[in-house]
């Protein structure tokens, strides 16, 4: 295999198929001096997917997820279409084609961060698929998307047989599973007591300006955004409204400033959310929450990372959990 062209800053990466020339040379073809050597087999190459792309990495990823129609991933390429991702990385992802017709792509949601008194930037490796006839190439893909060495990669959707893949790329868990809270059932507030607003009250209380960015842009990829305010602080909620095996209604927990606020504030939040058809909530978890009715299910929706920042629990803040709803 060849690389071909290193030519721009993000460059294409190109490599001839030599599968179909061994299997000649192996089987003793006469032809193979004369034919395949002056007309090398088409190449497969990688870029990052452009905005011209969408309905052709749509169409792949229908095939690679059909639980998903084709409409949903239209959708999905016109919400990153919609964001503005950190300055060297991609909008969208990457992609392998072949011949100019895509047979790979991996989803790459790009986003700057805090992380306490740290900031940087993260990126969430989502919906990666490749056509079963170049799965032989399906490592040119992953490592074009894990080249940028200063991120923090995530990955929130892993599936049981590729837990061992990218724990062999490197990957690290830090989610163990998740807990179901019934937090309607909490015992609530005595004396000054929590009120619940959507993301479009204003905050006559001390508030982080960052936290309301957060909602406001959450609110705009389909999220449910709240403020829960007491007489001296807003505290900022966002949950992703969705169904467990399409038939559960539930409320994940997608954005809080730390874990112990959802406990705090259970009780309000939990009949804010069971008003709107939501009474349960799914929260990342390493164990049973302190303080709050529900059960823990361990291995359930593991999340891994790899990169300097450890990603918190309570935080899926622009990943496709968020921004997808995947």
């Amino acid at each position: 295999m060849v690389n071909l062209a290193l030519m721009t800053a993000e460059p294409t990466v190109c490599l001839f198929r030599t599968d179909i020339v061994r299997q000649r040379f192996q089987s003793g073809s006469r032809r193979f001096s004369a034919d395949m050597l002056a007309s090398p087999q088409p190449a497969v190459c990688c870029r990052q997917i452009e905005e011209g792309d969408i309905a052709g990495v749509a169409a792949l990823l229908t095939r690679g997820f059909p639980g998903h129609s084709g409409d949903f991933w239209l959708g999905a390429l016109q919400e990153l279409a919609r964001r503005e991702s950190p300055p060297g990385l991609p909008k969208f992802g990457y992609l392998m084609e072949s011949q100019g017709v895509p047979v790979g792509a991996v989803l790459l949601i790009c986003s700057k961060i805090k992380a306490g008194d740290a900031s940087g930037v993260r990126c969430n490796l989502s919906s990666w698929y490749v056509e079963p006839d170049y799965r032989a190439y399906a490592a040119l893909l992953i490592s074009r998307a894990l080249r940028h060495k200063n991120v923090t990669y995530m990955n929130i959707s892993a599936a049981p047989h590729t837990r061992p893949i990218i724990e062999a790329q490197g990957f690290s868990r830090y989610c163990d599973g998740i807990f179901i809270a019934l937090p309607m059932l909490n015992p609530g507030f005595g004396g000054d007591k929590p009120k619940v607003h959507d993301v479009r009250w204003q905050p006559n209380v001390a508030f982080d300006r960052t936290d309301q960015e957060i909602l406001l842009q959450h609110a705009a990829h389909g999220c449910s955004s709240l403020w829960c305010a007491t007489s001296e602080h807003a505290y900022p909620f966002v949950f992703r409204l969705r169904f467990v095996k399409r038939v559960v209604p539930c409320a994940q927990m997608i954005y809080c400033r730390d874990i112990g606020d959802i406990v705090r504030f259970a009780a309000p939040i939990g009949r804010y959310l069971a008003l709107r058809g939501r009474p349960f909530v799914i929260i990342d978890s390493n164990g049973p929450i302190p303080g709050l009715i529900g059960v823990y299910r361990r291995d359930s929706m593991p999340k891994y990372f790899k990169g300097p920042l450890r990603p918190r629990l309570g935080d899926l803040a622009y990943t496709e959990c968020a921004l997808l709803g995947i």
